[in-house]
């Protein structure tokens, strides 16, 4: 059995590879992809390759490299020893854009009541939900986003859940701050973090933010997101930035007390993992979209046949402002 797999066989360079799946093993599930979606920030850094000597994701990128963590499927075979599983579910797993592929539980099975279009919004959810739970935000809290792609809208929907007064969005691209506006954040800015200062102060009655969420990754917005960021605040590093060495710490960690604390797929302290680990957190989120707490389907901007994946890779290299959620649709592989 043959899957057509996206594959970044080198730096900038995306094919489309027919390969073999392989046996299943008896703990396994063969499922068959419907929905695949980008992580445009994560895969746009993979794809164009510049990445820091020494850093994690020097690392972690070697080619032939399978991009692509957000997949719906539908179990088409079920290993022997597999128990709660049956062929036809409906699953979310981190696999890659594949067309077949073997999976091991726990993977997730997707209730009826969330569309594919919501699930494969999964493991970004969870990124998210941890940037927040290991922000600590209080009821009333002031908050500003800095970077709207997909995690950072999906933080602004939780840090309204949570109770925030203020969600402030900040970010160069319009068309991601309407998308924020109608799913939460109560204040936008059209501008870079560098001019952002007087929108922050005039929505925190001068205080500045209780926390900022920097998910840019870009080196130069660090200390920029600090100068944000009220005495003694909190300011969340969620971007991932594939140059650390660019990164420089300000002055205001020393003279005004900013706390910075980092946020990295589902990790959290060994107290707080325990009760909400990668399981709770799904199925939290899962319960929020079948509730309607939380929205996430129509944030998907664009729906691509895998075959258009050269292409799409290096149209979201160059410029990616227009797209928040991009996904290959699988019923169109022909």
């Amino acid at each position: 059995m043959t899957s057509t797999n996206i594959v970044l066989t080198g730096k900038q360079q995306i094919e489309l590879l027919t390969e073999p799946v392989g046996l299943l093993p008896e703990d396994g599930l063969l499922a068959k992809t419907r929905l695949s979606m980008l992580s445009t920030g994560t895969e746009c850094i993979c794809y164009r390759g510049e990445l820091e000597e020494g850093s994690h994701w020097a690392g972690w990128v070697k080619y032939p490299f399978y991009p692509g963590y957000s997949n719906v499927g539908v179990v088409e075979q079920v290993g022997p020893a597999v128990e709660g599983f049956q062929v036809g579910d409906r699953i979310f797993c981190t696999s890659h854009h594949q067309q077949y592929h073997i999976v091991r539980p726990p993977a997730r099975k997707i209730p009826d009541e969330v569309g594919d279009e919501s699930a494969v919004w999964t493991k970004l959810a969870t990124i998210a939900q941890t940037a927040v739970r290991r922000a600590r935000l209080e009821l009333g809290a002031k908050v500003a986003v800095i970077g709207l792609g997909p995690v950072g809208q999906l933080i602004v929907q939780y840090c309204r859940l949570m109770g925030a007064e203020e969600v402030l969005a900040i970010d160069l691209i319009e068309s991601r701050l309407r998308a924020a506006a109608a799913h939460g954040a109560t204040q936008i800015f059209v501008g870079g973090a560098a001019e952002a200062l007087p929108f922050v102060r005039d929505h925190t009655n001068g205080r500045l933010a209780d926390v900022v969420f920097e998910v840019t990754g870009h080196p130069a917005v660090f200390p920029l997101a600090l100068k944000l960021t009220r005495n003694f605040g909190t300011m969340m590093l969620v971007g991932d930035c594939p140059q650390p060495g660019k990164q420089v710490l300000a002055v205001d960690i020393i003279t005004r007390g900013v706390e910075v604390r980092g946020a990295h797929n589902e990790k959290l302290p060994p107290n707080e993992a325990e009760e909400w680990g990668k399981v709770r957190q799904t199925e939290l989120f899962y319960k929020y979209i079948s509730r309607g707490e939380m929205k996430v389907d129509d944030l998907i901007t664009s729906r691509h046949s895998p075959c258009e994946a050269p292409e799409v890779y290096a149209r979201l290299a160059q410029d990616r402002a227009d797209s928040i959620g991009v996904a290959f649709d699988w019923s169109r592989l022909s």
